[in-house]
């Protein structure tokens, strides 16, 4: 199984605690460095600089899609650290962080991807047709183009960074620890919410929208265990945040880009949280259960994580 898989590896504690901090250093600080170097350029003096802060550099002028480059480094160096974290520390393959099955099965990846294109987009369809006074063109051909192939060949790298990390490491490793699964799953997606609640939208809408983050995370990590590996999970957040980025924006999110449209609506939680829990996310996990056969919720869900018939290759 998924978890159970990670008792072949150099599973001890100490390791993810060593590989969470090599994580840290390679997404906050060597990440991080560009934008600060380009930041401060655009700052123009040190004092403007430092009463900058992350999320206000776009304010001193910077490029979006550049701004959006340099965010993506951060997370790409992310992702580095926990493929570092995995082969060095843990020996594991990295097709082994992805998957119980014995090759990462794309074929996943993408029916996810253009199932929440599909979905998203009849959404989206129908808010444009019932209240098209809140959205305003802001279609630029050239920095659009550019915004596109940034979204489609960048941003993957951050949204598999927070799959690798929460879906991934953090799953297996507190699951082989606590031999079992719920603890995982909540413990993940709690973080992993809690950690989106630092993004703008949360001081906009109010803290009910961690709601959202954090369910998100529960939708994401039951996707991942109920299904032996983390495809769908992969192909549902690449394309979640690509169809956020190029499609709409608005002067309050976390990620502004040059996307199609500009939403100039006053924002409230309800529908934002609503939609999704209630009707999205319940149809999204019914599609994928019946096409890819889901059976066991409760064992796959609750049960231990056993290392019965496993060899341990390190048990100390």
């Amino acid at each position: 199984m998924y978890i159970a898989q990670a008792f072949k590896i150099k599973h001890n504690w100490w390791r993810y605690l060593v590989g969470l901090f090599i994580v840290f250093i390679g997404w906050q600080t060597i990440g991080v460095v560009p934008l600060m170097v380009v930041a401060f350029f655009e700052a123009g003096d040190l004092q403007t600089f430092l009463k900058a802060s992350t999320d206000s550099f776009m304010s001193l002028g910077i490029n979006s899609n550049l701004f959006l480059v340099l965010i993506i480094f951060s997370f790409a160096m992310g992702l580095a650290g926990i493929w570092f974290s995995n082969r060095f520390l843990h020996e594991q393959k990295f097709s082994k962080l992805t998957t119980s099955r014995a090759k990462v099965d794309w074929s996943r990846i993408w029916f996810s991807f253009f199932l929440v294109i599909i979905i998203n987009a009849i959404l989206f369809a129908i808010s444009y047709v019932t209240e098209p006074e809140i959205y305003q063109l802001n279609f630029k051909l050239v920095p659009f183009i550019l915004l596109l192939l940034i979204a489609l060949f960048l941003l993957p790298l951050q949204t598999s960074f927070e799959e690798y990390l929460f879906r991934g490491y953090l799953m297996q490793g507190i699951g082989v620890i606590v031999k079992n699964k719920w603890v995982p799953l909540l413990i993940t997606s709690v973080i992993f919410g809690l950690l989106h609640g630092l993004n703008p939208e949360v001081e906009k809408l109010g803290y009910i929208i961690m709601v959202y983050y954090i369910g998100t995370g529960f939708l994401l990590g039951i996707m991942t265990l109920m299904d032996e590996g983390m495809e769908l999970a992969l192909g549902f957040h690449a394309a979640n945040n690509i169809l956020a980025a190029v499609l709409v924006t608005t002067s309050w999110s976390a990620l502004q880009t040059d996307a199609i449209f500009i939403d100039t609506s006053e924002p409230t939680a309800g529908l934002t949280v609503i939609v999704p829990m209630l009707i999205q996310y319940p149809i999204f996990l019914l599609i994928l259960a019946k096409k890819y056969k889901w059976s066991g919720w409760k064992d796959k869900l609750f049960g231990k994580v056993q290392p019965e018939n496993i060899v341990i290759e390190d048990n100390q």
